[in-house]
């Protein structure tokens, strides 16, 4: 079963400093039809204006990933991590018993853009730990890059869930294949450009829901970035 949601029906935030798309309920976006995808329980897409960001704030039992589309992200948390991460990298915060950080664009002129994915951990209570890699352009084209998995398989960042994210950047003539075990679902995102998804057309922001399908086929893209996970 294919389930489309486009990136019109998605929750929407305008605070001025920071422009915010909601996958699912998150903050004072309330859907009760959406409020998560299996153990994916956050994906906002988030702009933040230069000089701005969130401040010190605190999280628990839960696996937090930002990727960057564009532009600068600057973190710090509790645990004494400090680093910018820029377009291609993936962060990524298990919050455990507790962790506070903030996130800012240190940009004096250039908004950043880039996606925070929660996923609710399979176990509560653990140590707080913090992890970043960066893949470039050359390793995403045409294909999808493990960049979130289980246990860290091909130098992706590890989550303590059974959920393995991959990326991927398409354009004319790039086609990809992913299989579905049975048992698995998928859950595409759009990040930006146009993608056929097993005969679907996506357009930037727009989601695909894949269940009980054997696998997620992408072609015809253009100027395609994409998210995929497959989750249990």
């Amino acid at each position: 079963m294919l389930t489309l949601r486009k990136a019109a029906a998605r929750g929407a935030a305008d605070h001025g400093w920071l422009q915010s798309r909601h996958s699912f309920s998150f903050a004072d976006y309330h859907d009760p039809q959406n409020m998560h995808f299996g153990a994916l329980r956050v994906l906002n897409e988030d702009r933040v204006a230069p000089g701005m960001g969130f401040g010190a704030h605190s999280h628990r039992d839960m696996e937090i990933i930002s990727y960057v589309l564009s532009g600068q992200l600057q973190h710090r948390d509790s645990m004494g991590n400090s680093s910018i991460i820029r377009s291609g990298a993936v962060q990524r915060m298990s919050a455990g018993t507790g962790v506070t950080h903030s996130e800012f664009n240190p940009s004096a002129g250039q908004a950043v853009h880039f996606l925070q994915i929660w996923i609710v951990p399979a176990t509560t209570g653990l140590p707080p730990s913090y992890e970043e890699a960066v893949f470039d352009e050359v390793e995403k084209h045409g294909q999808l890059r493990l960049a979130a998995s289980p246990d860290g398989t091909a130098g992706s960042v590890r989550v303590h869930q059974d959920v393995s994210m991959y990326c991927g950047v398409f354009d004319t003539g790039d086609t990809a294949h992913h299989p579905l075990a049975p048992g698995r679902r998928g859950y595409l995102h759009l990040a930006r450009g146009t993608i056929e998804v097993n005969g679907m057309t996506l357009h930037a922001g727009d989601a695909l829901m894949l269940e009980n399908e054997g696998g997620v086929t992408l072609r015809a893209g253009r100027d395609a970035e994409v998210l995929l996970f497959d989750l249990a």
